[in-house]
């Protein structure tokens, strides 16, 4: 008990403080390889378009992201479904999938 209440006296010093916050700070961000997974399809837009705004997302935190569609989802890679698509409290997928095809970010069907 005592050496807890001698360790927290220690650990509130400003200098101590300093060197953990240094050993952090010089850790870089460890780049993620990220593959985004759907099968929804037109029948619920907003989560139709999850994978493209949340790999888009990814991609722009600096993460290597690849997109793979299944089943029903595969239908919204033509240009007159992806225009149809208006997801509830997102962009437009036509302005998200514009954003995505401009970051190279490969879309597997």
């Amino acid at each position: 008990m005592m050496r807890r209440s001698l360790l927290s006296r220690f650990a509130s010093l400003p200098f101590f403080a300093l060197g953990a916050t240094r050993a952090q700070a010089q850790a870089p961000p460890k780049k993620l390889k990220i593959m985004m997974k759907s099968a929804w399809g037109p029948d619920d837009p907003t989560r139709a378009a999850f994978p493209f705004a949340h790999g888009l997302v990814l991609a722009e935190a600096g993460h290597d992201v690849q997109i793979f569609l299944l089943a029903e989802a595969t239908s919204l890679l033509r240009k007159s479904m992806v225009s149809a698509i208006f997801p509830v409290g997102w962009p437009p997928l036509s302005e998200t999938l514009q954003k995505v095809v401009d970051k190279h970010i490969p879309v597997f069907a």
